[in-house]
C-alpha cells in the first residue's frame, strides 16, 4: 500500500471533497484526483463516491479510513516522541559508578538533573571498578564513573573531580592519638581493605608500593560502610575515601590518622564508549560535570 496515496485519500476524505484536500496537502487537484484513481486500481475497490458536491467514502473507504486514523496517529505520536527526547522530555539515562562515587558523590547531581529533566528516567549501578567497565564495553550502561582504569583502547576516560585517601581509625584506636604515624609504622599495621578489582583498593596498593609499603589486609570487605563500621569498631585501620567518611569524621565516630611522607591523592573519572552514540540525555549529563 502507498502511503503517499493513502495519506491523500484520508485528507480528502476527512474534507469531504476533492479541492478540500488538495488544499490541505499543497498540492493541485488534478493530481489528487489522478492519485487516488491511481490507489483504488491498486486496492481494486472504490473508496469514494463522487457526488455532485464533494465526496462520500463508500463501505471500503470508511474501513480504510479508520485504519489511516490510526496509522497516521501513530506517526504523529512517534514524531512528538522523537521531538520530546531531543528536548529531553524523555529518556533513558543508565549510570555505572564504582561505590565511592556512586555512593557518596553522585546523588546529589543525579538529584539535581532529575529536578531538571524529570522526563528522563535515571538509573544508577554501583560496582567496583572493573564491572562497570565491563558493563560500559557490554552496551549495559551509557557512562560509567570510575577511580581507576583498566587500559582498553575502546573507553574514553577522562578526569571529572579528585579525591583523596586517608588513613582511618577509631577514636580509641591506641594510634589515633599517637601523633603522626611513620612508613615503618604503617608497614606493621594490619588494614582492612576493599575486594580486590576495587579501584580503591588499586590506588592504595600503588601508593603503599611506591613507598615499599606491602599493605597486610586483616579482612576483606566488599562495601565501604562495612570497613568503616569495622573500623569505628577498632579492629583495624583503613585507607578511605575522603569523601566517603566526611559524615563519621565530622560525629568523631572516625579521625584521620596522618602518615609522614605519605598523601595518597587520586583522579576520579568518567569513562565512555568510544564508538557509541550519545543520547541527548546523556549529552546533558555530560555538558553539567564539572571538569577536573
Amino acid at each position: 500500500m502507498n502511503l503517499n496515496h493513502l495519506a491523500i485519500f484520508q485528507a480528502v476524505a476527512a474534507s469531504g471533497s476533492v479541492s478540500g484536500g488538495a488544499r490541505e496537502l499543497h498540492i493541485s487537484q488534478s493530481a489528487v484526483s489522478k492519485q487516488l484513481a491511481e490507489f483504488e486500481r491498486a486496492l481494486g475497490v472504490v473508496l469514494l463516491d463522487r457526488l455532485p458536491r464533494g465526496v462520500r467514502p463508500t463501505e471500503a473507504g470508511r474501513l480504510l479510513l479508520g485504519y489511516a486514523n490510526r496509522l497516521f496517529a501513530i506517526e504523529a505520536e512517534a514524531t512528538q516522541a522523537l521531538g520530546d527526547l531531543q528536548q529531553l522530555g524523555r529518556g533513558r539515562l543508565a549510570i555505572g559508578a564504582s561505590r565511592t562515587i556512586g555512593g557518596y558523590m553522585l546523588p546529589e547531581m543525579l538529584a539535581a538533573f532529575a529536578r531538571r529533566h524529570p522526563g528522563v528516567e535515571l538509573s544508577l549501578q554501583v560496582e567496583n571498578t572493573q564491572a562497570i567497565e565491563a558493563k560500559l564495553l557490554a552496551g549495559e550502561i551509557d557512562i560509567g564513573f570510575a577511580e581507576g582504569v583498566v587500559s582498553s583502547d575502546q573507553l574514553d576516560y577522562r578526569v571529572y573531580a579528585e579525591d583523596e585517601l586517608v588513613l582511618i581509625a577509631a577514636p580509641r584506636h591506641p594510634l589515633a592519638a599517637a601523633g603522626p604515624l611513620t612508613l615503618a609504622a604503617l608497614a606493621e599495621c594490619p588494614l582492612l581493605m576493599h575486594e580486590p578489582g576495587s579501584g580503591t583498593r588499586a590506588v592504595t596498593e600503588r601508593a603503599l608500593a611506591a613507598k615499599g609499603i606491602r599493605p597486610r589486609p586483616a579482612m576483606t570487605l566488599a562495601s565501604t560502610e562495612a570497613i568503616k563500621h569495622a573500623v569505628a569498631s577498632g579492629v583495624a585501620l583503613a585507607f578511605l575515601s575522603a569523601q566517603a567518611t566526611r559524615t563519621e569524621l565530622k560525629a568523631g565516630i572516625l579521625r584521620v590518622v596522618e602518615v609522614k611522607g605519605l598523601r595518597i591523592r587520586r583522579p576520579l573519572y568518567r569513562v565512555l564508549l568510544k564508538s557509541a552514540w550519545h543520547s541527548p540525555a546523556l549529552e546533558a549529563f555530560l555538558a553539567e560535570l564539572k571538569p577536573g
